[in-house]
Formats: structure tokens, sequence, C-alpha cells
């Protein structure tokens, strides 16, 4: 019999790890080649992992809600076959003859320690680390301990690149940052951390934990918001030609091409055109750097069952006609309810749209979607009462409008170019073709 090492596969390139959220397989399970063995999540989406060999499942590596690495082995298949013997480890050294049996001891001691500090850290309970923070450490042979140790200066006491690169500079001999620490405190008291202030529910107050989305979802919000500035821009679309052409057109839609028309895909091909129109609002930043995007990839903000959002991304956005777009708006929308989408099909994404109107509000000012810019929230459309300017003079009449809420970063957005993008927008909705064909 052979063994067969089960790795967490590669799910992305911004994904370091996942939480095993299940085990579809126990041990002593027999387990077919591309079975689902275990089930994972990651902050995009959730998957399963499945088997690559036909076998028997003989160790779990990891048990549920459990952080693991990428590459890492999760679990141990039992396979058919000649078991290879096994080899000893490159860093084990042997007593051999004319050799001190204590220096050797002594040597493997010292082996296993390098090899526990260059082991990949992870976030563990309230610690969270950053792909960054974790990658520096791995190659700087900083152990989990002493990141653990170290004191953080991010929100929450969390460790950022500069604390990291700080104590690599002052890192000047093999002393653990426990240990100085240790020292320090014989000098000095202890300083004490503030703990956080738990709840004080009353008699008929319920506390909820949040869902692991609840918790990743909060956390972007929060860096995201620290890391932009925030700014709005908000301008009145009239969409009354649209409104009636749809009408017009839908069922004749619905039974060509076997999609249900929305108004979704009008409202992305219009953003579309906009980010053609001022590629400087199709771009990202990186550290002082600008990254200008080459495509147009929009993410779609979609509602899942239990209330949170996943941002599904349209690729290439700018290259579909309004066909093209329905259907891939419709796929991406469904399989979003039915957690289905992919890894891929979560990233990239370049702008993000948001339809706040799906829930009655008439604007709303959303947080941008790191790394991107810029974000689109899109109003309820309302009949109303308006002003209608014709050749022939001035008019009140009911014309069904639109609020557009521009919010964008004005570390590199200024207000001029996010007010007129949002404008290219509304202008790009007002001068549709009452006679268009699909």
């Amino acid at each position: 019999m052979a063994k067969f090492e089960l790795k967490l596969p590669k799910m992305g390139e911004s994904v370091a790890e996942a939480t095993i959220t299940s085990w579809l397989k126990e041990v002593g399970d027999t387990i077919e080649a591309d079975e689902a063995v275990l089930e994972i999540a990651t902050d995009k989406v959730d998957s399963e992992v499945p088997s690559e060999v036909d076998g028997v499942l003989v160790e779990k590596l990891f048990e549920t809600d459990e952080v693991v690495q990428v590459g890492q082995t999760i679990a141990i298949i039992e396979t058919e076959g000649e078991a290879s013997a096994p080899k000893k480890e490159e860093t084990q050294v042997e007593a051999e003859e004319g050799v001190d049996a204590d220096v050797v001891s002594e040597i493997n001691q010292t082996v296993e320690v390098a090899k526990d500090t260059a082991a990949p850290v992870i976030s563990s309970g309230d610690r969270f680390y950053s792909p960054l923070v974790k990658n520096i450490a791995q190659k700087e042979n900083i152990s989990q301990e002493e990141l653990d140790a170290l004191p953080g200066t991010g929100k929450d006491g969390r460790v950022t690149k500069n604390d990291i690169l700080g104590y690599l500079e002052n890192r000047t001999d093999a002393t653990p940052v426990k240990q100085q620490a240790v020292s320090a405190s014989q000098k000095s008291e202890p300083v004490k951390e503030t703990p956080k202030p738990a709840p004080i529910p009353s008699g008929d107050d319920e506390i909820i934990e949040m869902t692991r989305m609840g918790k990743l979802i909060s956390h972007h919000m929060v860096q995201s918001v620290q890391t932009s500035a925030h700014v709005q821009s908000f301008i009145e679309a009239d969409v009354t030609k649209i409104w009636n052409w749809r009408k017009k057109v839908k069922d004749s839609f619905a039974k060509r091409e076997g999609e249900n028309l929305t108004f979704t895909p009008i409202f992305m091909e219009a953003i579309a055109k906009a980010l053609r129109d001022f590629p400087m609002m199709n771009i990202s930043v990186q550290d002082d750097k600008i990254i200008k995007k080459k495509h147009i990839n929009l993410g779609m903000a979609a509602a899942l069952p239990d209330g949170n959002l996943i941002v599904p991304v349209i690729k290439d956005a700018d290259q579909l006609n309004l066909v093209g777009m329905t259907k891939k708006v419709n796929d991406l929308a469904n399989r979003s309810r039915l957690n289905q989408l992919k890894p891929d099909e979560i990233q990239g994404g370049t702008y993000t749209v948001t339809n706040v109107g799906t829930f009655g509000s008439v604007m709303g000012t959303p947080i941008i979607n790191q790394p991107q810019v810029g974000i689109l929230a899109l109003g309820a459309i309302r009949k109303v009462p308006a002003v209608v300017e014709t050749p022939e003079g001035d008019f009140i009449g009911i014309r069904y409008r639109m609020f557009l809420s521009h919010s964008y970063d004005h570390r590199v957005v200024n207000g001029a170019l996010g007010g007129q993008f949002v404008q290219a927008v509304k202008n790009y909705l007002e001068a549709w073709d009452p006679n268009r064909e699909i």
C-alpha cells in the first residue's frame, strides 16, 4: 500500500489560506478520485476539495474551523500499490562511528528548532496576520512564537508591515521577542493589555455570534474605510426611455433568449462604456503606485440567502453586447444564490456596482471594494413629477428617475474625475435609443 498526501490546492492569486468548514469523509472511508473529501472557506468563496486518487482516508491532519495554508497537507489517503520505503529526512543526522552521540543529539535538536522557525505562520484566535506579514515572516524565518509576541500598532493590536520590518531592523541577535519581553519585565512592571469591553445584555437581550462570512465582511469594510479617503458624488438620471423600452421588448427577449431582461445589464453596459471613457477610474493603488488596468472587469454585488453579500466579476464587460451581458449577469446572480461560484469568478474586479434600489433605497454611500478606487450604487427607480424640457418649452410630466451614488478614493481620484464619470453614466442612460433592437 502507498500513501498519498492531499494538499490544499491553489485557489487564486490572492488566496493564501482557507478555513476547514466540514469534513465530508471520515477516517476509514473509501474515496474515489474527484470525490469531495472536505469543504473549505476563504475570504472569497466556499468550495470543496476533491481527492486526486482512489483510496481510503487514513488520517486527517486538521480539524474543523482550523486554518490551512495553500500547499499544506491536510489529509493522508492510502492507495493500492507498493509503498515506497520511508526516507530519512535530509535534515536528520545519525550517529556514526567516531561521532559523539551527544553532539548528534544537539545537532538534531538545532535542526528541529530551525524547522519550526521556518514553518509558515498562521492566523489564530484573535491574532490576524495579513498575507504580506506572513510572507515576510516565513522569508525571514520568524517563528509563530515570535510573531505572536510581536506588539502590533494596527487596529486591535494587529501586526502591520512596518511593525515586522521594524522588528527585523532591530533583530541583532537570535533572542525571540518573548524572551526580550521577559527580560524587560524584570526591570519594570508588565504592561497590562486593555481588555475589550464585553457586551452587557439585559434579561431580554440576545447575543448572536457573527458568522464566519460576517466577520470577514466586517474586517474588509473597516480595512477599506481606514485605507481609502471616501468621498461621494450624487446625480439623478431620467431612465424613462429605458423603462418604456424594456417594457416593450422584455417578453419577446425572454421567449427568444430564454433569459429575463432586467435593468442590471443595461446599467452595467453604460458603466462599462463610462469606464472606457475615463480609464483613470479603472485603476488600483499599491503603496505609492497607481496600477492602470487593461481590462474592465465589473464586480456585481449579489445578496446571499443568509443576508451577506458576494461580488462575482464580469470579465471584460466592455466587450459584451447586451444579450451577452444579460446572460452573464443572470448566470452569476443565480449561482451566487446557490453558492456555486468558482474562486476565479470573484477575483480580478476593477470596479464594483451595487444595487441598493433592490431594497427600496433611493441612494447610498457604498464602501469601496479594495484595492479598487470606485463603487457605484444604483438607487430605486421612482415614478415622480419632473420638469421636462422640450423645444416648445418646459412642462411638468411623470418620469422614471433614479439616483446614482458614486463613492471614490480621494487619494487618487479628485472631485472632477469622480463627478465626470458618474455624469457620463447618466448621459449614456438618458441617451438610450427607444428603437434599439437586440
